[in-house]
């Protein structure tokens, strides 16, 4: 039977669906306002595009490669270089993971009262076990109770999460339709007034105004919001007419996903007042879109006319909705990727690569011994983070600041790989984006220079207004698992090379 190949929309529907991502727009809201449009506009030129072109070239070369991204790396520089590349890819959910179990609680929170009290929960009253340590040791226990069922093969739980998907589609919907109307109500009329370029130069937050560094450093956040493009890799041969449909369908996506970010953070502008809504310490990374979208109902119920009664049971019950529905999708993600990176990367490599029984994979397809492992480092982490005596703003800047930085510098590996891959010859170049070596190595450089800056930026900004605990964080992930996977492919070499040895001199007795 012939596979069904993907026409031009059902491309670019599938790259929407792999990089946007809805949370992005009330947190850039949140950090930077309407000036947060230009810096996703950059990100998306420098980044975005021809990232995704260098990664639909590697995908289509090495079709028949099981390995993916190691593949690409390991036959372009080296197999040294493609295992520390990609173990840092698959380190970057991890720190994923201490984010989203630190802060799955939020949601539900949010369903249980209607709003954010995670600050002020405690453990039957004790002031040592409250806010962001509280959080810290239930994330633990939550980290632990995935990783059990996981282990046990119990994937069916994602299956019934995977709803939270289509229901986040269905919030941007009626995010869209519902400022509108507002909108029309009030006779035009934005809630932050829109004053043209100087909105779109002056950040609404008053800690980024003044600060050229700190706005540099909101790129790292831009970058964040189109990561999963390489995803798009396998797509290539999977598309009628790729080598037409393909470009088109990557820029088409692109603008899409451009536009649709520039035009949310328009509109959740048209019923948001900066100051009145997000102006207080309450607000934190972690509980601003279930803050913005409460906000967004309450809104709703006042440009008709609504009671300040029934405003406020707008915004709880739509906190509720919501939460739900983000509850559902992180489940749906996290039971996923517990083991998902895990054994893409574990398959991928050498068995011998992995110390102990680090390398084996049970008879139900899942690497337990591997799993556990990463659990007791999720659990040692988020311990490490919430209890260190931060805010709970604080505690939701560093998990971001560390998640935005550990999933943006992987993808310098593969950018700076593809020149070298580029020199490669005999291999099936079928499909070709970038049609001379000159155009190859200049974007190559351009995409890991842009990465490798706005990294820099993001990691020293903190530190520069004097939080040393937020640039260290960033920086100890990329750091810490870059050397571990030094570590462990060095031992790997030793081991080879001892065994290799051993052969040699067994052979020249026999």
């Amino acid at each position: 039977m012939k596979e069904k190949k993907l026409g031009l929309m059902s491309l670019i529907l599938m790259i929407f669906t792999s990089v946007y991502g809805f949370n992005n727009i009330p947190r850039s809201y949140y950090l930077m306002g309407y000036a947060a449009i230009p810096w996703f506009v950059i990100a998306g030129i420098l980044f975005f595009i021809p990232f995704a072109f260098m990664v639909a070239e590697f995908g289509s070369a090495f079709r028949n490669e099981s390995g993916g991204m190691y593949s690409w790396m390991c036959k372009s520089v080296g197999p040294k270089y493609a295992f520390i590349g990609t173990f840092m890819w698959y380190t970057s959910y991890v720190l994923w993971m201490v984010n989203v179990s630190s802060g799955i609680w939020v949601p539900v929170s949010n369903l249980i009262f209607g709003e954010d009290c995670t600050s002020n929960w405690s453990f039957f009253g004790s002031s040592f076990l409250s806010g962001s340590r509280l959080l810290g040791v239930m994330a633990v226990a939550f980290f632990v109770f995935i990783t059990y069922f996981d282990a046990k093969g119990v994937d069916k739980i994602s299956k019934v999460t995977s709803i939270g998907g289509t229901a986040v589609l269905t919030i941007n919907i009626m995010v869209v339709v519902g400022s509108i109307v507002m909108i029309i109500a009030r006779h035009g009329q934005l809630q932050q007034p829109f004053v043209g370029m100087e909105s779109l130069k002056v950040p609404l937050n008053v800690a980024y105004q003044g600060s050229p560094i700190m706005i540099l450093s909101f790129i790292v956040y831009a970058l964040f919001a189109y990561g999963g493009i390489e995803a798009v890799g396998g797509l290539v041969d999977k598309t009628e007419n790729p080598k037409k449909n393909f470009p088109k369908g990557i820029i088409s996506a692109a603008m899409v996903i451009v536009v649709g970010y520039a035009l949310l953070i328009m509109l959740v502008g048209s019923f948001t007042n900066y100051n009145e809504i997000l102006g207080t310490d309450t607000i934190t990374l972690g509980n601003v879109s279930y803050v913005i979208m409460s906000n967004f109902a309450a809104e709703f119920g006042k440009a008709f006319g609504a009671s300040q009664a029934t405003q406020i049971a707008f915004a709880h019950g739509f906190a509720r909705v919501y939460a739900l529905i983000m509850l559902l999708a992180l489940m749906g993600a996290l039971f996923t990727l517990v083991y998902s990176p895990l054994k893409q990367i574990i398959e991928g490599t050498p068995k011998e690569l992995w110390p102990g029984k680090m390398g084996e994979i049970a008879e139900d397809g899942m690497p337990k011994n591997a799993m556990w492992i990463q659990c007791a480092i999720v659990c040692i982490m988020i311990l490490l983070v919430s209890f260190g005596g931060d805010t709970m703003q604080q505690f939701f800047v560093i998990l971001t600041a560390m998640v935005n930085v550990g999933m943006t510098v992987p993808y310098m590996f593969i950018s700076f790989a593809f020149p070298f891959f580029k020199k490669l010859n005999n291999i099936d170049r079928s499909f070709v984006i970038y049609k001379s070596q000159k155009s190859a190595t200049i974007w190559g450089y351009v995409v890991t220079l842009t990465l490798f800056f706005a990294n820099v930026f993001a990691i020293v900004q903190p530190a520069l207004d004097g939080d040393i605990k937020t640039t260290l964080w960033s920086l100890s992930g990329p750091v810490i698992f870059g050397l571990v996977a030094w570590a462990i492919y060095t031992r790997y070499e030793n081991h080879v090379a001892s065994e290799n040895k051993a052969m040699e001199e067994a052979a020249k007795e026999a």
